[in-house]
């Protein structure tokens, strides 16, 4: 195996670890994207198993950045970004299940520690058209486009480290207004949970 198959086997490896954190809410999703990279779920639990080994290794306390570099390989994009008074490194490395989207890294600056790890839009990608909480299927957006086409959305913390949770108010198409939450994995939304009248932004 020379290094371009080594560089396209452990891409495909870390779209597997990515497709099980999301199995838990769009398995007809994941279904297709394992299709598409002619993997089994037996592939995504063993991909997934050792992510977690590399993790948890005493090699891993090298720091996330440097895994995500000996799995990625050189990042496609990096610049520098400020975030309030912070200025951070961003790194970014196409995935080809997702085309339309790059996996964002923010570290602190000069290799320091992983601040966020998510997939965002493509630089020149059109992004979705968000109107409706019909618009809102499973993949269809990331984190910051929803939090831009339903400002103002509130951050909640999710159920684990790579889920994101959006609360915010959506009209349907008939112009009736939904109060939802809005679960991402990795940055991509999974699906809406109306919350009940009596416990607006709730679950």
């Amino acid at each position: 195996m020379d290094d371009r198959d080594r560089a396209t086997f452990a891409r495909r490896d870390f779209q597997l670890v990515l497709l099980r954190r999301m199995d838990d809410f769009q398995p007809g999703l994941v279904d297709g994207a394992l299709r598409e990279l002619d993997a089994t779920r037996g592939e995504l639990r063993e991909a997934n198993r050792r992510w977690q080994a590399m993790v948890r290794s005493p090699r891993g306390a090298r720091g996330t950045l440097a895994r995500y570099r000996s799995v990625l390989g050189p990042p496609e994009e990096t610049h520098r970004r400020k975030v309030g008074d912070l200025e951070c490194e961003v790194l970014r490395w196409p995935l080809p299940l997702w085309p339309g989207l790059r996996f964002e890294v923010l570290t602190a600056p000069d290799g320091g520690a992983v601040w966020n790890e998510w997939l965002v839009r493509a630089p020149g990608t059109p992004p979705p058209v968000l109107r409706t909480v019909e618009d809102l299927t499973g993949w269809s957006c990331t984190v910051d486009e929803a939090a831009r086409a339903f400002a103002p959305a509130r951050p909640r913390e999710g159920s684990a480290p790579t889920r994101t949770q959006l609360a915010f108010t959506a009209p349907d198409r008939d112009g009736v207004p939904h109060s939802v939450v809005a679960e991402f994995t990795w940055g991509l939304l999974q699906r809406l949970v109306e919350c009940t009248p009596q416990e607006p932004g709730s679950r």
